[in-house]
């Protein structure tokens, strides 16, 4: 995983996640405000927005970032 490898050689997590939201969400009204919030350090709100999105989509928020961050190799 090149997030990981990058983090792994010193990178600083928040930042990337940072960079890779600009990438891929910079310009539109989501991606601004989260962009926004991250730059704050504001993860509370941006965990209520991700909480949101996964019960409008039908999904378990706590089961869905478990196995993110086990992909990441954090747990």
């Amino acid at each position: 995983n090149q997030f990981m490898s990058m983090v792994k050689s010193g990178h600083n997590p928040e930042q990337l996640m940072i960079s890779l939201l600009e990438q891929r969400m910079k310009g539109t009204p989501m991606g601004d405000n989260l962009i926004k919030l991250a730059k704050e350090g504001n993860g509370a709100e941006i965990e209520k927005i991700a909480r949101n999105i996964a019960a409008q989509r039908g999904m378990d928020f706590d089961k869905e970032f478990a196995a993110f961050k086990r992909q990441l190799g954090l747990m």
